[in-house]
């Protein structure tokens, strides 16, 4: 990282960052070109799962190379200045390389969802109309490496 004081090192805040952020962002290389796509998640023990279709050209680029990028952005605000070139923002992310499993199996695909639906709010029981979850996927994608970035106070 170029920028030595802006590299999160403190492991809890990395956590805090994969689990309270609202989106993920993968990238895929498909045919020497960047594809990415922005994506509900659920973090958990070094693992974020993604709820998915199983069609589709992601699916198809994760069947050919699984290994991937993501980012991940916790952003906060805007900070402006009088003079346009000082203008600057408060955030955190973290980004990194990890690679993706795709899950067919019913229970470990509801297990995947219930963490994806708690992350978003759910309280109550959840029960899956079984017919939905047997159409869909749950990518797990297992981190690799990862490093945060922050820019703002603290």
């Amino acid at each position: 990282m170029r920028r030595q004081d802006k590299e999160i090192k403190d492991t809890a805040i990395i956590h805090e960052i994969l689990t309270n952020s609202r989106i993920c962002h993968i990238g895929m290389v498909d045919n020497n070109e960047a594809y990415i796509v922005p994506v509900n998640y659920a973090y958990e023990n070094g693992l974020i799962y993604i709820h998915s279709a199983p069609h589709g050209r992601k699916m198809e680029i994760l069947r050919s190379n699984n290994l991937v990028s993501f980012v991940i952005e916790f952003s906060d605000e805007i900070i402006m200045d009088a003079n346009p070139c000082e203008w600057s923002a408060k955030y955190r992310s973290v980004m990194g390389k990890g690679t993706i499993s795709i899950e067919n199996d019913q229970v470990l695909k509801k297990a995947g969802l219930d963490l994806i639906m708690r992350k978003y709010g759910a309280v109550t029981e959840l029960n899956y109309d079984e017919s939905s979850v047997s159409r869909m996927v749950l990518l797990i994608l297992k981190i690799i490496s990862v490093t945060g970035k922050q820019s703002g106070a603290w």
